[in-house]
């Protein structure tokens, strides 16, 4: 299936917002005000000259400190390489601007595996003059190392190990460091899905690299072993029951289509399968159909 990574990076960050300018801006953080947080309604932009539609990844009104003034936050996901990024971003803005009328910050975080060399700018100028140079602030994943951010007991960063530079022969270890980061983080069990969920969606070892995990686990001291340890156990029981009660409605879902089928071709009519399944007539004519 196709991996929606707008969807998961929207909600990584709305989930941990503050956490994410404490990581990459700490600047920006010290004058932001995360007591006053609105998250926005989506935003749906349609290109008439390209005939594409495009929908903002998070939207988020808040507050400087010391000042009454709201201003917008707009965090930008982008998972493949796009030369027109920029212009993009300066679109986004300027509709923005042109609907809420205060001030922008605007973000975009490059999640592709490619090293983007491009500046973070769009400019329009002429021989004789600059129009316009448009500026916004990015995160590039690709560029940062895994275990720079290891030292950070932050949720985002450890969620984020798996999209920043590492090899195939560090999966391993990338693996187990993030797992000491979920246990130092002691979060609340959705937190920890959530981080848990994220991580293995871009990092996935064979069988071989999890029985070698689980060996240098079991080598760790013996306190962070067992949190470490019961971590794995515990999601990997929570795996098995989710992945058994998916194959049960599976298997029920199967056996409605071939009772009703068996029923159709015995001659029974939609309207008396219906009625006997306690089904709508349209829902049998669509599994019929299938």
């Amino acid at each position: 299936m196709a991996i929606d990574h707008d969807r998961l990076f929207k909600e990584l960050i709305q989930t941990f917002f503050e956490e994410f300018f404490f990581l990459f801006f700490p600047d920006m953080h010290e004058h932001i005000d995360f007591c006053h947080l609105s998250f926005l309604s989506e935003e749906l932009f349609t290109d008439v000259t390209a005939g594409e539609k495009y929908r903002v990844d998070l939207l988020v009104e808040t507050k400087l400190k010391g000042e009454d003034g709201l201003i917008i936050v707009h965090v930008e996901n982008q998972s493949s390489v796009q030369s027109s990024f920029p212009e993009r971003m300066f679109v986004y803005f300027s509709r923005l601007f042109e609907k809420y009328r205060i001030r922008i910050v605007p973000i975009a975080v490059f999640s592709h595996d490619a090293l983007r060399d491009e500046p973070s700018v769009f400019s329009i100028e002429f021989p004789f003059g600059e129009v316009l140079q448009f500026r916004f602030f990015p995160v590039e994943l690709r560029k940062k190392h895994w275990r720079d951010s290891i030292r950070h007991d932050n949720p985002i960063a450890a969620a984020l190990l798996g999209k920043m530079g590492y090899t195939e022969s560090e999966k391993v270890e990338l693996k187990k460091e993030f797992l000491r980061m979920l246990v130092r983080l002691e979060l609340d069990e959705a937190r920890q899905r959530l981080l848990l969920g994220f991580f293995e969606t871009y990092v996935k070892l064979s069988e071989e690299e999890e029985q070698q995990l689980q060996r240098e686990v079991k080598a760790m001291e013996t306190k962070e072993k067992e949190n470490v340890l019961g971590l794995i156990i515990s999601y990997e029981q929570k795996g098995r029951k989710e992945g058994l009660e998916e194959g049960m409605e599976r298997g029920i879902q199967q056996g409605m289509k071939q009772l009703i089928r068996n029923m159709e071709r015995k001659g029974m009519t939609v309207e008396d399968i219906a009625r006997l399944v306690d089904l709508l007539e349209e829902d049998v004519r669509g599994l019929l159909e299938e």
